[in-house]
C-alpha cells in the first residue's frame, strides 16, 4: 500500500500546483544500509532535522523520550515545527490556508508546546488542517482522541 507520508506529499504537490497556500511538515523515515535508523521532520519549505533515532544502547537515562527502540529529540522537532505553526496561526484570516501536520503521534506528543500549537491551529478559522494520526494501539493518546472526536474533523483510514 501507499504510505501516509507519500500520500501527504502527493496531496501537497497537487495543492501547491493549483496555487493554494500550503505550509506545515511531514515526518520521513531515515534509512541506512536498508535499515530504518529513525525519522526526520521535513518542513514544506524544505528544512529538515531529526525527530528520532534508534538508540545505540539499552541503558536509558530517565530524561530520555523514548518510543520503542527510538529516542526522540523534542528540541530539534520544536525548532523546526513551532515556527511553521506559529506562522500559520498568525496568517490573516482573509485567505484560507492549508496546514499539513504529519503526524500527531507518540513521538510528537512529547512536546507540550506542539500540543498547544496544534490545538491553536485547529481552532483557527482560516486554516484547514490536513493531518495524520495513528490508528490506536494500546493506550489512547489524549490529543489524538480529542482530534478524532471533533465535530469539524473527518477521519479517513489509509490502508
Amino acid at each position: 500500500g501507499v504510505g501516509k507520508t507519500t500520500l501527504i506529499q502527493k496531496v501537497t504537490q497537487a495543492l501547491k500546483s493549483s496555487g493554494i497556500p500550503v505550509d506545515g511538515f511531514y515526518t520521513e523515515e531515515v534509512k541506512e544500509g536498508g535499515r530504518r535508523r529513525g525519522f526526520d521532520v521535513v518542513t514544506l519549505s524544505g528544512k529538515r532535522g531529526p525527530l528520532s533515532r534508534v538508540s545505540s544502547d539499552s541503558s536509558t537515562s530517565r530524561r530520555e523520550c523514548r518510543v520503542g527502540q527510538y529516542v526522540v529529540d523534542p528540541v530539534s522537532f520544536e525548532e523546526l515545527v513551532l515556527p511553521v505553526l506559529r506562522d500559520v496561526n498568525q496568517g490573516s484570516g482573509a485567505e484560507k490556508r492549508i496546514c499539513v501536520i504529519d503526524e500527531i503521534g507518540k513521538m510528537e506528543l512529547f512536546s507540550q508546546a506542539f500540543i498547544q500549537a496544534v490545538r491553536q491551529t485547529l481552532a483557527g478559522t482560516g486554516t484547514v488542517v490536513l493531518g495524520t494520526i495513528p490508528i490506536p494501539k494500546g493506550r489512547p493518546l489524549d490529543l489524538v482522541e480529542e482530534i478524532r472526536s471533533r465535530k469539524d474533523v473527518k477521519v479517513f483510514t489509509v490502508s
